[in-house]
């Protein structure tokens, strides 16, 4: 019998893609680079995705249709025409017998929950998606400056870089960033650090990795980290408040679910402080780090769509849950 969900989360920096059986097996999985097709294009990404789900299906993925059913969750669907344009395309490319395309972010809300509530997701960008009890939905574009966008892995590394650069040159504060970041490109002076940058001795995307660093400096007692991871812990709650209050979510339970490489791996003190500032709003919130991978939400998605049994969907959490 074929699969009955091709499973796909496609974010900024990397891809996964899961085949599911009627009863919530996985029959095969893959992963690969970032495919967004807001960075790639539509038909790179298409392409992309294609080689990915036929490495997950394996040598006996037969004839198309290889699945009944495709659902696939990416970044860079922001708005109707970017969704459309994938749609269609996937369409084209006949792997199922349905096909649901959406935003990543749902896919974490999906992970996380029953589909109803709040998720905000920080890896390499930032965003976050709700639904109501009532299929009220209430999203954001995630493009950056232009959308109001701050607190993605990459723009706090670069924040980590602007203050210890500042601090080096008199410009700023003294911080341990200075030499942390110094430390972490291999380099005596933030000075070379720039000139690396700039003349292209160093990859820019690199400067992703003083994320982590950054909220390692500051649980040190570093203020000037202290002072970003607070806006940044500001940021991921106005995400979830503005959501909350726009489906008239305050006044219930609502399951907050948080994910994305940054949020997942920041420790429990910070979400903590996430937390604190959610139940400000909605004070019987539940706020919680997804514990599966969110290609696990587009497969629930997709067994919900084909109205799969609970245990099917049971089953396939806990069998992709984080140790």
């Amino acid at each position: 019998m074929r699969p009955a969900v091709i499973a796909i989360d496609g974010g900024n920096s990397k891809t996964e893609v899961l085949v599911i059986s009627e009863d919530g097996v996985v029959l095969g999985k893959s992963r690969g680079p970032g495919a967004s097709p807001q960075n790639i294009g539509v038909a790179a990404c298409v392409t992309a995705l294609e080689g990915l789900v036929l490495e997950a299906l394996g040598p006996g993925a037969g004839e198309k249709p290889f699945a009944v059913h495709t659902s696939a969750y990416l970044a860079g669907l922001d708005f109707p025409r970017e969704e459309e344009a994938l749609h269609a395309a996937l369409s084209a490319r006949g792997w199922s017998d349905t096909l649901t395309v959406g935003n990543d972010t749902l896919a974490l809300l999906r992970a996380g929950s029953a589909g109803v509530g709040v998720a905000v997701v920080c890896g390499a960008g930032i965003n976050g998606a709700g639904v109501g009890p009532d299929g009220r939905v209430h999203r954001f574009p995630a493009l950056g400056k232009i959308s109001g966008d701050w607190g993605g892995g990459y723009r706090l590394g670069e924040e980590a870089l602007w203050w210890a650069v500042r601090a080096e040159d008199g410009r700023g504060p003294r911080t341990a960033l200075m030499p942390a970041v110094a430390a972490y490109f291999g380099k005596p002076t933030l000075l070379d650090v720039v000139q690396g940058l700039h003349f292209e001795e160093i990859d820019p995307a690199s400067i992703h990795g003083l994320c982590p660093l950054l909220f390692e400096v500051a649980a040190a007692g570093d203020e000037v980290a202290q002072d970003i991871v607070t806006r940044f812990v500001e940021e991921v709650s106005v995400f979830a408040a503005v959501i909350l209050r726009e489906l008239d979510l305050t006044e219930g339970a609502p399951e907050i679910v948080l994910g994305g490489g940054v949020l997942t791996g920041i420790g429990a003190p910070v979400i903590a402080e996430i937390e604190k500032r959610c139940l400000k709003v909605a004070p019987k919130a539940v706020v919680r780090v997804v514990d599966v991978n969110p290609v696990v939400g587009a497969a629930l998605f997709g067994l919900d769509e084909l109205g799969a049994p609970e245990a099917a969907k049971a089953a396939l959490k806990a069998a992709t849950q984080r140790v």
